[in-house]
């Protein structure tokens, strides 16, 4: 039996806006609070604090696009499995493995 957990890849999802930072886009300076230690360290290995805080800053708001995506879509996805679980899919008869 087939049910759906998550309707769509969110890996590779297309139909989601590039958050990431690119060239084009304007960038607007901010004041941030940092651990001293987390601080020391990420000088001592160069990291980009600005990428590094983009690139975290961006999945955290993919993760909340998912999670409001599923409570958004919870409904329909549950009617779906239901419907499977009693009626099977269309292609039960017909698929061979």
């Amino acid at each position: 039996m087939m049910r759906i957990h998550y309707a769509h890849p969110f890996t590779h999802d297309l139909s989601m806006p590039a958050l990431a930072s690119t060239p084009n886009r304007r960038k607007k300076a901010t004041n941030l609070s940092v651990d001293d230690h987390l601080l020391t360290q990420a000088r001592h290995y160069k990291l980009n604090l600005s990428q590094v805080f983009e690139a975290s800053l961006t999945e955290a708001i993919r993760q909340c696009q998912r999670e409001q995506w599923l409570r958004e879509n919870r409904a329909a996805l549950d009617a779906y499995n239901e419907q499977v679980e009693k009626h099977g899919v269309f292609s039960d008869g017909l698929r061979s493995f």
